[in-house]
């Protein structure tokens, strides 16, 4: 098979999705890092500061030139692949194997992440969008001015409609992050046995601890938690 088939090819598909989804689960392990600083309850300095770092390196913003990028093919490729296994499932199974023949998540990776799409638009509205097109408020820092991101957020977590999307996205992620994270090792070539079961433990592990640090972001700031 020639590379330009193999990348057009099925199986391509899932891997280009696989290798796209793993850089995806790194950025996550920075995101969450850099949200964890609200909890310093030092008035947002750690977090400000962190965002700063984040938003004025030069090798940092070339990086997010390629998340952009291989989010983007992850959509695609993901929108593809569940039209093809939605044409070849039309006709259905005579009998209905349910949660015995995959858990239901693992059936949903489509509507879970079609509700991810509209979550990381709202998300992206919110907070890259204004950090980097609209001139939000600045505060000093050890002789250092930065944009006050902590004080958005405190603005926009306010709002308790917004919170509880919040909370319901980092639930589709949790769900999403359940199948993808040992899908994509598998796809990959982890072989069955002990392998892909410690992978499907800490994948169990990454999913539930990143969505639940996101989602009790929204719900710190509202209950006035942190400082």
């Amino acid at each position: 098979m020639k590379w330009s088939e193999f990348f057009t090819s099925s199986i391509g598909k899932k891997f280009i999705m696989s290798l796209t989804g793993i850089f995806l689960i790194s950025f996550l392990v920075v995101h969450v890092g850099i949200n964890a600083c609200i909890w310093a309850n030092d008035g947002g300095e750690m977090f400000n500061l962190a965002s700063h770092f984040m938003a004025t390196t030069v090798v940092i913003r070339i990086v997010e030139v390629g998340l952009f990028a291989g989010l983007l093919l992850h959509i695609i490729q993901g929108l593809v692949l569940e039209v093809q296994n939605r044409s070849r499932r039309r006709n259905g199974y005579a009998l209905k194997m349910g949660n015995r023949g995959s858990k239901w998540y693992s059936r949903s990776m489509g509507l879970l992440g079609t509700l991810l799409l509209f979550f990381l638009i709202m998300h992206l509205s919110h907070f890259w969008v204004p950090s980097r097109f609209m001139d939000l408020p600045t505060t000093e820092i050890g002789g250092k001015e930065v944009v006050n991101q902590y004080a958005e957020i405190v603005r926009v977590f306010q709002n308790p409609v917004v919170d509880m999307l919040y909370v319901l996205g980092c639930l589709s992620l949790m769900y999403h992050l359940l199948h993808g994270f040992q899908s994509a090792f598998r796809t990959l070539g982890i072989p069955n046995g002990k392998y892909i079961s410690l992978i499907k433990g800490i994948g169990f592990g990454f999913a539930v601890i990143v969505s639940l640090a996101f989602a009790m972001m929204p719900v710190s700031v509202y209950l006035k938690w942190v400082s």
